[in-house]
């Protein structure tokens, strides 16, 4: 090792120190610059806040959405999706139907949302998308006419919010969206379908617990 007369380093070694801090600070900079964007524009990572999606999602699971996905194509019946819901859908006990004679109280699910969007987060399954016309039985889908085969929700008790027997179409552009704890979420049955802009990414895996490690 060359040390200058006052027994320090030499302005070559001191270059190539600085050198390396400079590096090491760029690197760091970097993934952290390519972690944010991968959030903002690839993946982004998202905590069940509720028992809405049970047995499928409990509270507390940790799950990846695809964001990039809503770019290249629309989500399909029987996806897992984030969203912003319609506006008023966060109001307790069952959100807002855009019209007064759907939803809570009648035989027809709420087809027409409210003009605006919530700034809430909600996580619900498609259950039909534009043209298709939906009705719900025992907590069941009935898509066009036909009883879905659902093996993944949770049963649903006698309540009326658990039948909307009479068939509504969901609008073009929009999804209906529903927990898979049918008895205890609210979700498009009581606020409607969810347009394509409200949309933030399909679910594609768990990462947390590590029990529930998996893709969907």
């Amino acid at each position: 090792m060359v040390r200058n007369d006052a027994g320090g380093l030499s302005p070559k070694e001191e270059k190539n120190g600085t050198n390396k801090v400079v590096e090491l600070v760029g690197i760091v900079v970097f993934a952290l610059l390519l972690a944010f964007l991968i959030q903002l524009f690839l993946v982004k990572t998202y905590r069940i806040p509720s028992g809405s999606m049970e047995p499928t999602l409990d509270i507390g699971q940790r799950v990846l959405v695809n964001r990039i996905g809503m770019r290249f194509g629309e989500p399909k019946v029987g996806d897992i999706v984030v969203f912003h819901p319609p506006e008023g859908a966060d109001v307790r006990p069952l959100g807002a139907c855009g019209t007064s004679d759907e939803g809570v109280g009648t035989t027809r699910p709420c087809s027409v949302a409210t003009p605006g969007a919530s700034d809430q987060t909600f996580i619900k399954r498609v259950v039909a998308v534009g043209g298709d016309t939906v009705a719900i039985r025992g907590g069941r889908v009935v898509l066009n006419g036909r009883v879905q085969d659902e093996p993944f929700i949770r049963p649903c008790g006698p309540e009326g919010a658990c039948s909307f027997p009479t068939a509504v179409t969901v609008p073009d552009g929009s999804f209906y969206m529903l927990g898979d704890n049918r008895g205890a979420s609210d979700d498009s049955r009581f606020w409607g379908p969810v347009k394509e802009d409200q949309l933030i990414g399909t679910a594609f895996a768990t990462y947390w617990p590590p029990n529930r490690i998996g893709l969907f």
